[in-house]
């Protein structure tokens, strides 16, 4: 089958690129703004380049129309702390993703236990795996989108040392992933053939 993008729906094109563009990771987007700490789950997130090193997180708006805590601290503040999840996080995370009034913070809210690792930043979730404290690098202007891709500038990365060795730079643990709808687990990893 082939399907037109043209002649269907926003809702039904997400359901299409949310279940084929798989596995997605999860992002726990923490920002700060007038004391309040929001930490919000994305899932239409990834890596974007190397140099400079930036990633892409797209944040959509409230029920009501307006921006997002995410979004609207994002272009006030210009920093975030982006939160790689893991299975064992998956209900605190998914409790996050409820929609909250702007002074209410989804760390208070559901008991998020975060941790402030560099001062000039958001904290990170504490227990995560690893962390990405990043700069607003710009927004990506989608004619007739209801989200907002935002280009986020690296500076700094936390790593667990748990699951980092520094002579290989290698990095060995389990992130959450989304399908669709549900979680899941990215299973065991498998090598990749030799190349002749």
């Amino acid at each position: 089958m082939l399907i037109d993008y043209r002649r269907i729906h926003a809702p039904d094109i997400y359901k299409l690129m949310s279940q084929t563009i798989v596995p997605r990771p999860i992002a726990w987007v923490v920002t700060e703004n007038e004391g309040v700490v929001n930490a919000a789950p994305f899932s239409y997130f990834t890596g974007l380049s190397s140099s400079p090193p930036t990633m892409i997180v797209s944040v959509g708006h409230k029920s009501d129309g307006t921006p997002k805590d995410t979004l609207r601290n994002l272009r006030e503040t210009k920093k975030c702390t982006v939160c790689i999840v893991t299975p064992e996080q998956l209900e605190a995370m998914h409790l996050s993703s409820k929609e909250l009034p702007p002074d209410t913070g989804e760390a208070e809210a559901f008991d998020i236990p975060l941790e402030r690792l560099v001062e000039a930043w958001p904290p990170m979730v504490a227990n995560v795996p690893a962390a990405f404290f990043c700069e607003l690098y710009g927004e990506v202007g989608l004619e007739g989108s209801k989200t907002i891709p935002l280009v986020l500038r690296i500076r700094e990365q936390f790593i667990d040392d748990r699951f980092f060795d520094p002579d290989t730079f290698g990095i060995d643990f389990e992130p959450l992933a989304r399908v669709g709808k549900r979680y899941a687990r990215l299973g065991a990893p498998i090598d990749p053939p030799k190349i002749p």
